[in-house]
């Protein structure tokens, strides 16, 4: 299941450059996950400072 990123999101983007396969991307408002690129590492969960990135 891939990971999500909640409204918490600062959109700060300590996350973006974490992600071994690029599937974080800017948004409108937050950053976004490309589910079907994400492999579950969770590497950018452990890196978010306010908690808003989960699996989905």
């Amino acid at each position: 299941m891939a990971y999500v990123i909640s409204d918490s999101c600062v959109s700060c983007g300590t996350c973006e450059p974490e992600c071994p396969v690029g599937a974080i991307s800017q948004g409108d408002s937050q950053f976004n996950i490309d589910a079907g690129a994400c492999v579950d590492c969770g590497t950018c969960a452990g890196v978010c400072p306010t908690g808003a990135i989960s699996q989905g």
